[in-house]
């Protein structure tokens, strides 16, 4: 089962993480997110954990708890959605209204 966990320290790193939870079971993979340019945690993670039954316990145990001074939210994570495309805006359309390639025609 994928754990998602939130509102981590910004001190908890990947082992901390894969302690936290080596309590209730086996751990396949945890990872605390971090910030691409600044590689700061960004306060959350997933745990990977083989066995549903010691995950949805760990869920049940650690959710709400104090880690650091902070209440941890932890829940099954939830799959990605398709999300729909965002329009882009076109800079080279006919009715922008002010001067540029669109309006040569």
């Amino acid at each position: 089962m994928n754990i998602y966990v939130s509102n981590l320290s910004f001190n908890v790193q990947d082992e901390d993480l894969r302690e936290f939870f080596t309590e209730y079971g086996e751990v396949s993979s945890a990872k605390v997110i971090t910030d691409k340019f600044t590689n700061k945690s960004r306060g959350f993670g997933f745990v990977e954990m083989p066995d549903d039954a010691a995950a949805q316990q760990a869920i049940n145990e650690l959710d709400q708890a104090t880690v650091e001074g902070r209440t941890i939210r932890v829940m099954e994570a939830k799959p990605k959605e398709d999300r729909p495309a965002k329009p882009r805006s076109n800079n080279f359309s006919r009715n922008n209204g002010g001067g540029g390639f669109g309006n040569r025609y």
